[in-house]
Formats: structure tokens, C-alpha cells, sequence
């Protein structure tokens, strides 16, 4: 380890190009997550109160000298609070990153399971909830709802979101090749821009995306129109092959593994 850090080309050209890019790595994630969790107003919110303070110490600018001084601490602990909601997203999108992923293939989801209960559902306008768990636990939104641990199917899915079934109105949890829960509420959304025509079925959808890395995909009850929730985004009225699409993508699903699937389900 001594000889590396006495060498010429360690120390003049590899250091500093390893400092450079572990810096600019850092960045982008940070700007990803900020973008993700909507916390830009965050950011240029903290930006603005550093700019304040550095000209107020600069002038000398003797009140705000004093109130930053005597009250600083204060302020920081009101902004903490104030911006709670954005700062516990930020922690669990930095808890759910795998910041080196190369690849993680979701090889045990039946898809075509999933799309082709949509697909009906949606020619039916039959209002429904449908949770595709990724890396983050849903274990408390699990126990709102009944645990059915079963194998994953078209006829369960239609069968849960039958009008008028005990199950109906909630959301199902969907784990790799299992329906794990039935009648789950999930979280609705704090966004306030959001589209006034959206239901509750929309806001729980994007609740859950805001606070954990599912994907909920929603059928309306009135229109019958197709949703998809994910990254605290909702993409509205999407084809069914917009569907299929994005969650493939999501999911890094490559042909091999459509293929595996098909054999499966024959």
C-alpha cells in the first residue's frame, strides 16, 4: 500500500481520477433520488437558506447575524419538520437503491398473468388494484388486508375483483409467483397537483409509489381506463401493451425469460 501511494502515476493521475469520478457518481444518484422523490423545492429551498446566510455573514449584516446565530439550530430542526415527508422519501430511496446494480432479472413474475387479467378487467370496467412488490417490504400494508399466499393466477385475480366480492375494493399484493395478500389499503398520495378527475383508486396507487419502489398498476372503475404507478409517477390511460412494456422494463424482463414463462404455464 506504501508503494501505491508513492507512486508518480497513483498519485498525479489514478487518485485524482478515481476522486472525480466517485464525486460525479455521487452526484448523479443524489440528483436521481431528488428527482424521483419530488424533493427539488427541498433542495432549492436548502440552497436559498445558504445563500442567505453566507451574504448576511458576509456584509455583516448584524440581525440576521444574530437570528441565524441564536436561532440557527432552531430553524434547522422547523425545516426537518416541515420537510419530513420529502426527507423520509429520500432515506428510503437511497435504502432501496442498489447503487452498483448491473442486473436483477425478476425471472419468477408470470406477467401474462397479470396482463391478461387487465386486459379483462379493463373491457369489464372493473375498478381493481394490483401490487407488483419490488426490493422494499410491504409487510405493514400486507396485514390491512387478507393473506391468501397463493400461486399466482388469471382466474384468482378475476376472481378477487369479482363485483361485489368481499376483496373487491382493496388492492392485491403480488410477490414474484404469488398473490400474497387480498383487500389491502394502501396509502394515498400527499401530491397536491394531482388530477382532480382521479379517484381514490389513483391516489392509493400513487401513495404506494411515493413511498416504496411497487408498482401498482389500476383499472377505473368508470372508464375502464388503464394506470400504471411507479417511482411517485402515474402514467394514465396506457394500452395494454403500454403496460406490458413499461413493466417488463421495470422488471428487466428479457425474452428468455417470456420464454421460460410460456413453458411454465403449458
Amino acid at each position: 500500500m506504501d508503494w501505491l501511494l508513492r507512486n508518480w502515476f497513483f498519485r498525479t493521475i489514478l487518485r485524482p481520477g478515481l476522486d472525480i469520478l466517485l464525486l460525479t457518481f455521487i452526484i448523479y444518484k443524489v440528483y436521481q433520488i431528488l428527482v424521483q422523490t419530488k424533493a427539488i423545492q427541498l433542495l432549492k429551498g436548502t440552497l436559498m437558506l445558504i445563500l442567505i446566510i453566507l451574504v448576511t455573514f458576509l456584509l455583516n449584516l448584524k440581525t440576521l447575524s444574530w437570528i441565524f446565530r441564536y436561532v440557527g439550530p432552531s430553524i434547522i430542526v422547523f425545516l426537518a419538520v416541515i420537510f419530513q415527508p420529502e426527507l423520509r422519501k429520500i432515506f428510503t430511496k437511497i435504502g432501496q437503491d442498489k447503487w452498483f446494480r448491473f442486473s436483477s432479472r425478476a425471472k419468477k413474475y408470470h406477467f401474462e398473468s397479470v396482463i391478461n387479467s387487465v386486459e379483462i378487467l379493463a373491457a369489464r370496467k372493473c375498478g381493481s388494484l394490483i401490487v407488483l412488490a419490488r426490493n422494499i417490504g410491504l409487510k405493514n400494508i400486507i396485514e390491512t388486508g387478507t393473506r391468501l399466499n397463493a400461486v399466482l393466477s388469471t382466474t384468482l385475480i378475476l376472481t378477487v375483483f369479482t363485483e361485489d366480492a368481499p376483496l373487491h375494493d382493496g388492492a392485491i399484493i403480488i410477490k414474484e409467483d404469488q398473490i400474497i395478500a387480498a383487500g389491502c389499503f394502501l396509502p394515498l398520495s400527499e401530491q397536491i397537483d394531482i388530477r382532480k378527475s382521479f379517484g381514490t383508486r389513483h391516489r392509493a396507487a400513487l401513495g404506494l409509489a411515493e413511498e416504496t419502489d411497487a408498482v401498482v398498476i389500476v383499472v377505473s372503475e368508470e372508464t375502464g381506463a388503464i394506470s400504471l404507478a411507479y417511482d411517485a409517477h402515474l402514467l394514465y390511460d396506457l394500452s395494454i401493451e403500454e403496460i406490458s412494456n413499461q413493466i417488463k422494463m421495470l422488471f428487466e424482463y428479457s425474452e428468455e425469460d417470456e420464454t421460460d414463462e410460456v413453458k411454465i404455464e403449458s
